[in-house]
């Protein structure tokens, strides 16, 4: 049996990317897949003229998957989202529609009138006597960037047909069953999302603002580059530790290191919070810069903890992937993740 095809368009800083799903009796099928580059002002511009450019570009870019459908899934950036993992006393839905309002002013630092607000349960005690309490993620997203990119959509002459993060996206694409505690870090151009992973569950979640694009511009500026060399350096000798790699890596382990410092944040947290539970067993890379030779060495070795970089295309084992896609297989967990929500 044959489901229907699931469209999964990821927005970047930098490129587009689109992924169309089926899925075949127990298995996913990868229909088609398309990349473009993003128009210089992107989604940031309030300019009539750069949406319509960017309306264009996302239309085209479906267009070309040739799969007859205009609805897709999306996620907005989780840098310009609040999204929250909350414990709160065990509740109907009912009660907690009317509590999570009150959460939500406690851990979100705007008006609540400007923000859409959903959230969903992670984990209920089985028994309502129980101490344990509820988890439940929470999200806030900015009206108007809703807003804006319904009306891009629209204007590209597609149909919006959900909205999420970033990390939901990623944690789908990537979370198996009996999946070990994990922290999955995703280095994108200009954020890096952290999210831990304890007995399939999403259970922390947050995003700081530092990310690939930081480590090209340090490039730049240490050997006197321009941007398109300053990338490829990047590419080609990542923090390898010998040549112009060992000279790079020392020129980038600054932005490393903070990323470092908020990945050891978020272990202590899950240290204290489950004292009595399975430690972190595995760091996830997913994002572009997951690609760079060395990165996942550096990891490990400072944090003690095997580092892998993440492979969406696991969930594919019986289909032959493009080895256009397959090398870069971290760029597409976003749209991947999108494709998987309908299926």
């Amino acid at each position: 049996m044959v489901f229907n095809k699931s469209i999964g368009l990821d927005i970047g800083l930098t490129k587009i990317k689109a992924i169309s799903l089926s899925r075949q009796n127990n298995n996913y099928v990868l229909d088609a897949f398309q990349v473009a580059p993003t128009p210089a002002k992107g989604m940031l511009s309030e300019s009539p003229l750069d949406e319509g450019e960017m309306a264009q570009a996302l239309g085209k870019t479906v267009d070309d998957l040739k799969v007859n459908s205009k609805s897709v899934n999306i996620a907005l950036p989780d840098n310009q989202v609040y999204t929250k993992v909350i414990e709160m006393p065990p509740l109907t839905d009912k009660e907690l529609s009317l509590a999570i309002y009150w959460e939500a002013e406690r851990h979100i630092p705007v008006a609540l009138s400007t923000i859409t607000l959903v959230w969903n349960v992670l984990k209920r005690p089985s028994s309502p006597t129980n101490e344990e309490k509820m988890q439940v993620l929470m999200v806030g997203a900015p009206t108007n960037l809703i807003n804006k990119y319904q009306k891009v959509l629209q204007m590209g002459g597609l149909n919006l047909n959900s909205i999420e993060t970033e990390t939901l996206a990623i944690v789908r694409a990537l979370v198996t069953p009996n999946f070990p505690p994990t922290i999955i870090v995703s280095i994108g151009a200009i954020n890096t999302s952290l999210a831990i992973i304890k007995d399939g569950i999403l259970v922390l979640t947050y995003s700081i603002q530092t990310g690939g694009n930081a480590i090209s511009r340090s490039i730049e500026a240490d050997f006197g580059l321009t941007p398109s060399q300053g990338e490829e350096y990047k590419k080609t000798y990542g923090f390898t530790k010998e040549g112009a790699g060992k000279k790079i890596g020392k020129s980038t382990e600054p932005i490393l290191s903070s990323i470092l410092l908020e990945i050891r944040k978020a272990l202590a947290f899950y240290s204290q919070k489950y004292k009595d539970g399975e430690i972190i067993q595995q760091v996830l890379l997913s994002g572009g810069t997951a690609r760079l030779p060395g990165i996942d060495i550096f990891f490990a070795e400072n944090l003690g903890i095997e580092t892998v970089i993440a492979n969406p295309w696991k969930i594919f084992a019986n289909q032959q992937i493009s080895p256009e896609i397959l090398n870069g297989a971290t760029d597409y967990t976003i749209a991947l993740g999108l494709a998987m929500r309908d299926i």
